[in-house]
Formats: structure tokens, C-alpha cells, sequence
């Protein structure tokens, strides 16, 4: 028996696991990369009748011409489903979603 067929079967099992660590290294640090949408302290709220959003610390109401997301419409990261939602929407003054105008 050589040298090298004695030193192929460990060199396999560590190249084996360390693809392995490197593919979940990959999986769990891409959900770590989206932005969340406000801080752990705080939470997102939505211009009221215009485009744009802000963060509120939890222990405060929204500030004037804000207001809370719809219940199960609120986003957690930037690009998710309903950050991109309420990219074209907003609430009106009765808290219907309505359709932001075309800015062209």
C-alpha cells in the first residue's frame, strides 16, 4: 500500500466537511443580510395619505401623519413582500389602503 492511498481517505472527509461548513456558513449568514426595516426596539409606521415610513420606539403612539401598519401587512425587512407592498400604497386619513400617484 503507497503513502498516498493511505492519506486520500482523511483528506476527502476534510475537504467533505469543511464544503459542508462552508455551506451552511452561506445559508445561515443570507438571513442575517436583509436590513430589518426598524430596530429591535422599535416599530415601523406608515406616512399617512404620502409616501414614506419611520421607526417608533414601542413604547410611544405614532407621531402625527403616521400610523401603524394594517395587522399581517407589516414589513420586517427591506424587500420583503410588503416592504414592496407599501412601496406603491399608503392609508388614507380613514385607513383604507389607497394607491400612491405615479411620480412621473
Amino acid at each position: 500500500m503507497s503513502t498516498a492511498t493511505r492519506l486520500r481517505p482523511p483528506f476527502r472527509t476534510t475537504i467533505g466537511l469543511a464544503l459542508a461548513a462552508a455551506t451552511v456558513a452561506l445559508l445561515t449568514g443570507a438571513c442575517s443580510t436583509q436590513q430589518a426595516t426598524c430596530g429591535g426596539d422599535e416599530y415601523p409606521v406608515l406616512s399617512v395619505g404620502a409616501p414614506g415610513n419611520a421607526c417608533v420606539s414601542h413604547d410611544e403612539e405614532p407621531p402625527k401623519g403616521y400610523a401603524r401598519y394594517p395587522e399581517g401587512k407589516v414589513p420586517q425587512h427591506e424587500g420583503d413582500t410588503w416592504s414592496t407592498y407599501w412601496s406603491t400604497r399608503t392609508l388614507d386619513e380613514n385607513g383604507r389602503t389607497i394607491e400612491l400617484p405615479d411620480e412621473n
